[in-house]
């Protein structure tokens, strides 16, 4: 009888045993075996090439192997990206540098856990025959787009002493294409490619980009609430270093990254083309990964870019302060590979 009991009380401390290691595996944190961190990101627009990266963690497993379960979410002309993560939404979301010291300036507790797109592909397309230099802007109708993408802008026409008339671009370039403005804001990868595939030729249009006037600022990062990095630092850390794979990837496989772009956009009814997503690809690579002549880092905020357009958005007005540098950018993503 007593020799049933010891084995009974073995047997249930074998279990409990089992059960509390299996709780204490299932908890394992992002780089550790177990079950994986749930994380959701929400993009910055529709599906499209500039998102690619993303994209390729998730389908080679780069987020997985990083013990994370990431659920990406499509942004949109509706959506506001910082929004979604002070509504709870979303654990990271996508934005402009701009975008994200403006909202810390307001007050919304932003840091920085990965730096994506360090190049900027912003310029201003003007038309030849109305447009030959940058002065010819003064007095002349340019749309730009709303007030977070506007402090590179406004920086290049104070600098240059030209008060061009501003209209709203909204979401298209259809008011530059069809006459009713000289000249209009453009992403490189973007916008620009858009106009060329309308059917104007390069020598037909005058461009100006705002990195070759130093208004440069840093764009896409990736950025989530101030205690979401205290509580989940390894989160951050991975979620940053597993982006980078993804695009790295990206950059060794293009056709096939262009291919899962497609799927994505046609699976959420975006009108594109092949042609139009490898020319956005192209140019989103030469803006996540350094050239030769380039000194920044892939993935990396630099303090001189942080306090260059922290300090140009207080010169235009935009912002009354915004927090230094080291507050702004979570602890360990400096060393993100």
């Amino acid at each position: 009888m007593r020799r049933r009991v010891l084995i009974a009380v073995a047997a249930t401390l074998c279990a409990a045993a089992a059960l509390a290691w299996g709780l204490y595996a299932g908890g394992q944190n992002a780089s550790g075996a177990g079950r994986p961190e749930k994380a959701t990101l929400i993009l910055l627009w529709e599906p499209e090439a500039l998102f690619a990266g993303y994209y390729m963690a998730v389908e080679k497993g780069f987020y997985r192997d990083h013990g994370l379960d990431v659920v990406i979410l499509p942004g949109g002309p509706a959506i506001d990206p910082i929004d979604s993560l002070t509504s709870g939404r979303a654990d990271f979301a996508l934005s402009f540098l701009s975008g994200a010291i403006g909202a810390a300036a307001e007050g919304v507790p932003l840091v920085n856990v990965g730096q994506v797109v360090n190049r900027s592909s912003m310029m201003i397309v003007g038309r030849g025959s109305v447009i030959r230099n940058r002065d010819d802007l003064d007095g002349r109708r340019v749309s730009l787009w709303g007030k977070s993408f506007r402090s590179a802008y406004l920086g290049f026409f104070d600098t240059a002493g030209l008060e061009p008339r501003i209209v709203p671009q909204y979401y298209s370039v259809n008011l530059f294409l069809q006459g009713g403005v000289a000249a209009c804001a453009a992403m490189e990868y973007n916008e620009y490619h858009t106009i060329l595939q309308a059917g104007i030729d390069p020598d037909e249009l005058t461009t100006f980009f705002m990195r070759d006037a130093g208004f440069g600022f840093p764009e896409d990062g990736i950025y989530t609430l101030a205690a979401t990095a205290r509580e989940r630092p390894e989160v951050c850390r991975e979620l940053a270093a597993a982006t980078l794979e993804g695009w790295e990837y990206c950059r060794g496989h293009r056709d096939e990254a262009v291919g899962v772009v497609m799927e994505r956009a046609a699976a959420a009814h975006v009108p594109t083309n092949r042609v139009h997503q490898r020319w956005m690809l192209d140019h989103v690579l030469a803006a996540v990964f350094p050239g030769e002549h380039d000194d920044w880092q892939a993935g990396v905020l630099s303090p001189v870019d942080y306090e260059r357009t922290r300090a140009i958005m207080i010169g235009e007005g935009l912002i009354a302060g915004a927090p230094p540098y080291k507050a702004f950018v979570a602890p360990g993503a400096r060393s993100a590979p």
